[in-house]
């Protein structure tokens, strides 16, 4: 009865305001400047490579100095890394399929990488979407190195936007701690055992909204992602109520925006809003977010090719609801008795 109150009362918590006004500017700045620079460059389509890498800038927000700017610095990285693998796979006409596994072997191998370096926000969310939602996309060859820049420099901007007011010294280098940290980890065996359940959370999501033949799967992909970030099953349980009562509620605001004639600028400027909005409001409830991250993904994918509403809006509730249906039985049926063993502190960066 304890647990269900304790659930209850963090499925409706809503924590401090913590200077999330710096984070959302920096994350407003961030998507803004790439996103307009496309419009006037008359390249739109672009836009989905460019918003994958500000993306960079949703990292670090509780770190300052070089810790930020060396956790940005690797995700610039990872986001590039993951579009421009996304849209190799996306060159291939078996795509839909082999978007699955690939998506499912990151997610384990970025949850690793995110648990041993610490990342905020945790876990493989960003990255298992960057790279499932380029390769959905047909692509052609000459369109891989396109991305990588565009991507590049979107993250790169994201880079420097983070470190307006600050002067320091490079960040030093620390591949031999997080060697040691990574080996830390994978000796645990319920380390193990939640790396198992983001890959096989992934693969049955993203198998199953792709065998049923449900449009954009790597949205049940994402979803599947989304729970297994909180470490103890309670945290699980309430991450997934806010994925399914967030995005309904963010459906809703979708529908209507969708339903307006937002082109060019136009569209841009509501994405950044929702950008800002969304950046607001995780550090404090993650499903209150999701009102605004819910009609920002889907006008994502407007600024690149228009889609009918309809179909985005019955596709995002149903894969939503497959994702999370995955995640929580996983959390549920496969789980260890003791609590998730503790990370090894991060040595100080800055």
């Amino acid at each position: 009865m304890s647990g269900c109150r304790a659930g209850a009362g963090r499925l409706v918590r809503v924590a401090p305001h913590a200077g999330a006004h710096r984070v959302a500017l920096r994350a407003g700045t961030s998507v803004l400047v790439p996103l307009v620079v496309l419009q006037l460059l008359d390249r739109p389509e672009w836009s989905i490579y460019a918003a994958f890498g500000a993306f960079t800038s949703l990292y670090g927000r509780n770190r300052v100095h070089l810790s930020r700017l060396r956790m940005q610095l690797t995700l610039a990285l990872v986001l590039v890394a993951a579009v421009t693998g996304g849209v190799v796979v996306g060159t291939s006409d078996q795509r839909a399929w082999l978007t699955v596994p690939c998506a499912a072997l990151l997610a384990g191998l970025v949850a690793l990488v995110s648990d041993a370096q610490d990342w905020h926000p945790p876990g493989p969310l960003f990255v298992v979407f960057a790279f499932a939602a380029c390769a959905a996309l047909p692509a052609t060859t000459g369109q891989v190195g396109t991305a990588a820049v565009v991507a590049g420099a979107s993250a790169l901007f994201s880079v420097l936007v983070g470190t307006v007011g600050w002067r320091g010294r490079a960040a030093p280098p620390r591949t031999d701690a997080d060697r040691r940290r990574v080996r830390h980890l994978l000796a645990e065996r319920g380390v193990r055992l939640h790396l198992v359940r983001y890959v096989v959370a992934v693969l049955v999501a993203g198998g199953l909204a792709t065998g049923l033949g449900i449009g954009h799967p790597y949205w049940a992909m994402v979803s599947a992602v989304v729970p297994m970030a909180a470490r103890d099953l309670t945290g699980q349980l309430v991450r997934g109520a806010h994925r399914l009562l967030g995005t309904a509620l963010g459906l809703g605001l979708a529908a209507l925006l969708l339903a307006l004639p937002l082109r060019g600028l136009a569209l841009v400027a509501v994405v950044v809003a929702l950008q800002v909005g969304a950046e607001l409001l995780v550090g404090r409830n993650y499903g209150l977010a999701l009102v605004c991250v819910t009609p920002l993904a889907l006008l994502l994918g407007q600024l690149a090719v228009a889609h009918p509403a309809g179909p985005l809006v019955r596709d995002r509730a149903v894969e939503t609801v497959v994702g999370v249906a995955v995640a929580l039985a996983l959390t549920v049926l496969v789980r260890e008795r003791s609590a998730y063993p503790p990370v090894p502190p991060s040595p100080a960066a800055g």
